[in-house]
């Protein structure tokens, strides 16, 4: 397995759930452990997960084990902040990564065997960024090679990746195999998943 950070973003402050968002709950587990889960069944270690609205009673409701968060203080500046107190993050620790897979803890269908099958298009492509294809835009699931590092870290807004992938698309592989895409926002969508 290649030298990768898996970064899991749920720094945000839900405004569109009318609660926390990371721990609501689809057959007894929150949004937030079922992305965690799926990730330790593909990763032992470097699974790491930003917080910020909430992140103490998120913290305290997680069952997932050996998790490390890190705190973004600057959640309210939209999802970039979150990749970028990643970023910092792992330069101050003076970790040294090959690459960073970002996630959101919101698209509960997305298949194990998919996140997979970025990892192995990784392997293969090793200095090419390898992005999820939604048709007509790129997005995450992705992962970074580490030369993007310095440009992850001048991203602003609550756009996160899409438009710094949007800007390189001729730098992007996508995998061939598709997945559930669908991400839960509101309580709305929360009942149309669970009913799909």
């Amino acid at each position: 397995m290649k030298n990768i950070a898996i970064l899991v973003l749920a720094a945000g402050k839900s405004s569109r759930m009318d609660g926390i968002k990371q721990l609501e709950k689809i057959n007894n587990k929150t949004l937030l452990d079922i992305t965690l889960e799926k990730l330790k069944s593909i990763f032992s270690d470097k699974i790491y997960c930003v917080l910020g609205a909430n992140a103490d009673k998120i913290k305290a409701e997680i069952t997932s084990k050996n998790i490390q968060f890190i705190e973004n203080q600057n959640y309210e500046k939209g999802l970039s902040s979150s990749i970028v107190s990643g970023i910092e993050y792992f330069n101050k620790e003076a970790l040294n990564f090959d690459g960073i897979y970002i996630l959101l803890a919101d698209q509960p269908g997305i298949e194990i065997v998919y996140l997979e099958s970025l990892l192995l298009l990784f392997q293969e492509h090793k200095d090419t960024i390898i992005a999820s294809n939604y048709g007509n835009k790129l997005g995450v699931p992705a992962i970074f090679p580490k030369k993007y590092f310095p440009e992850l870290l001048l991203i602003r807004g609550d756009k996160g990746a899409k438009e710094f992938l949007k800007e390189r698309k001729s730098e992007v592989i996508s995998p061939e195999l598709s997945t559930n895409f669908f991400d839960i926002d509101t309580k709305e969508d929360l009942e149309l998943f669970k009913n799909s």
